[in-house]
C-alpha cells in the first residue's frame, strides 16, 4: 500500500519476478494477528491475517497466484507458545489453579514461603528470568500460593504444554484450515523446544 510495511499484496506483486528468478518456493514469516511485540512471532489467533498485512481474502488471492507461477506456499507455525493477547491464555488467567484453561500452558507453583521465587532458575532467551508471577485473585480466597508461567522467549509469549492433548489438537485443526486454503507446506518455529522436561 506504500505506507513502508510489507503486506500480502506487496508480496503478491513481487511473485512474478520471483519466479522468473527461478525461484521455486516462497515462505512467509508469521502474518497472523498479532500484537507485533516479537514480528509476529507472539501469535493472538493462528487462523486469521493480521489486518497490517491485509485479510484472509489477500492471503487466498496471493496463494492462488503463486501456485499459477508454479510457486509453492510455504508458512511459518509458531506451535512452542502463543501471544498473552490469545484467548487461551486470557482464558487461563481468569481460570483457577489446576483449571483446564491453565493447563494448556506451563503454570507452576513458585519456591519459597509464599512462592515469590520462580519455579528453577531457567533463564528467557530474550534475557532475564523465564517465569513471571501471576498474582491470586484476592477475592478468591484460595490461600494459595501464586503460579508462574513459563515463557522461553518474551514474557508476552507464554509457552503452551505440548503434553495436554488439547494443544496437538488445537494444532492439528490450525494445519488443516491452511492446508485447505492451499498452503504447501509449514517451517516450525522453535520444534526443538516444545517438550520441556
Amino acid at each position: 500500500s506504500g505506507d513502508g510495511m510489507g503486506d500480502l499484496a506487496g508480496i503478491m506483486k513481487r511473485l512474478p519476478s520471483l519466479a522468473a528468478l527461478g525461484v521455486d518456493a516462497v515462505w512467509l514469516s508469521p502474518f497472523y494477528t498479532s500484537p507485533q511485540n516479537d514480528a509476529g512471532y507472539d501469535v493472538a489467533d493462528y487462523c486469521d491475517v493480521d489486518p497490517r498485512f491485509g485479510t484472509l481474502a489477500d492471503f487466498d488471492a496471493l496463494e492462488k497466484e503463486a501456485h499459477q507461477l508454479g510457486l509453492r506456499l510455504i508458512v511459518d507455525l509458531v506451535p512452542n507458545h502463543s501471544s498473552d493477547q490469545h484467548v487461551w491464555f486470557q482464558e487461563a488467567l481468569a481460570a483457577p489453579e489446576g483449571s483446564p484453561e491453565r493447563a494448556r500452558y506451563l503454570f507452576r507453583d513458585g519456591k519459597g514461603r509464599n512462592g515469590e521465587v520462580p519455579p528453577n532458575n531457567w533463564q528467557s532467551v530474550f534475557g532475564g528470568p523465564a517465569w513471571t508471577r501471576v498474582e491470586d485473585d484476592p477475592t478468591t480466597g484460595s490461600g494459595r500460593r501464586a503460579e508462574w508461567y513459563l515463557h522461553l522467549f518474551d514474557p508476552s509469549q507464554p509457552d503452551l504444554d505440548w503434553r495436554n492433548p488439547e494443544v496437538p489438537a488445537e494444532f492439528e485443526d490450525v494445519l488443516r484450515f491452511w492446508l485447505d486454503r492451499g498452503v504447501d507446506g509449514f517451517r516450525v518455529d522453535v520444534a526443538h523446544g516444545l517438550i520441556k522436561v
